[in-house]
């Protein structure tokens, strides 16, 4: 289809979810001289955006754009705005789907920056969103993913990401409408393989936080690596993937960051868990959502619909929700009957 859109010339921006991804985007698009609608579900947030143009819950020490107008006011959000980026947890992304579905105009370009596969649906966050809001063109809905801690975001560090829409010219206008020269974005025709590597390399990234935590050394952690995007990409073939797009940002890149990096929620879990902590002791001291808690169990009963064999994705399934340890974990990795995979690319 034909992108005939007057967004291109785009003044105003509504941001839906006001965490610290939420947070960063939307002063990335502030400073750029956007006007920015931004909606948080907290009234605290709201209030000391307002007051302190600082969110001093999910964002501390950043200073925000003027150009930033927080809310609690979600239907004013999304009906002044014809361009809408959704950044909230995947668990609640039905929830704000179906709440902003009245007040949505078709014409809108959706972008969800959000990571997960949906339980019991086993629906990508654009699988959501389209069944939610059926009357929401397609080629409309952009997925933007890719290697990126939300602190380094905004602390202006370079950053390299994908957008990926079945239509390239409106992937190609989102594109623009992002880049910096800190914030730089590559164009994708995939967004299925950029859900699919966003939201496994969460659970991933628990598993080599499980490597850490024993200090079992970089050995294991390239190879846990590895044998990560061999899972991802398996999956994602068998969702419909292009293959390609998992040596890329949203594939490698986006793993390889979230397996290694300290500002990582789903590896700091992990590592807490090789130390010794259980989920629960983890969990109630947590203010943020690590997504890959609630995505392995998704992506787990998903590979079993699909009859498709994810070792990692399993063990972090056990170790999550059977109480089974890391340790326990690592060693049944390591001892698999060989000869499973005939090459290990597969």
């Amino acid at each position: 289809m034909k992108y005939k859109n007057e967004n291109k010339k785009v003044q105003k921006i509504g941001v839906v979810g006001a965490g610290s991804w939420g947070t960063a985007l939307a002063n990335l698009l502030a400073q750029k001289g956007y006007s920015v609608d931004l909606w948080a579900y907290e009234q605290d947030v709201k209030d000391d955006i307002l007051n302190y143009r600082e969110n001093r819950l999910f964002l501390p020490g950043i200073s925000l754009s003027e150009n930033i107008k927080p809310t609690n006011d979600l239907k004013s959000v999304v009906s002044s705005n014809t361009t809408l980026l959704i950044v909230v947890p995947s668990h609640t992304m039905r929830q704000i789907a179906t709440r902003i579905k009245e007040s949505i105009l078709p014409s809108t370009i959706v972008i969800t920056a959000s990571k997960g596969i949906e339980d019991g649906t086993y629906l990508t966050m654009m699988g959501v969103i389209q069944e939610s809001i059926p009357f929401l063109d397609e080629e409309h809905i952009v997925v933007l993913s890719g290697p990126s801690f939300a602190r380094e975001v905004a602390q202006k560090i370079p950053t390299v990401i994908s957008v990926a829409s079945k239509n390239i010219e409106i992937a190609t206008h989102i594109q623009h409408l992002f880049a910096t020269d800190y914030f730089r974005v590559y164009v994708n025709d995939d967004p299925i393989g950029l859900e699919i590597g966003g939201a496994v390399k969460n659970v991933i990234a628990i598993a080599a936080g499980f490597v850490d935590g024993m200090n079992l050394g970089l050995n294991t952690r390239a190879a846990l690596i590895a044998r990560g995007l061999a899972e991802i990409r398996r999956l994602g073939m068998k969702m419909g993937a292009n293959p390609h797009t998992f040596a890329g940002l949203s594939g490698v890149g986006d793993l390889i960051l979230t397996c290694t990096g300290d500002l990582s929620r789903n590896y700091t879990v992990g590592k807490q868990l090789g130390q010794g902590m259980t989920i629960a002791e983890i969990q109630d001291k947590r203010l943020t959502v690590a997504e890959g808690v609630r995505n392995t169990k998704s992506i787990y009963n998903l590979a079993k619909k699909l009859e498709i064999e994810l070792p990692i994705i399993n063990e972090v399934y056990k170790a999550l929700y059977e109480n089974s340890s890391p340790s326990e974990a690592i060693e049944r990795l390591m001892t698999r009957r060989l000869g499973h995979e005939t090459s290990e690319l597969e």
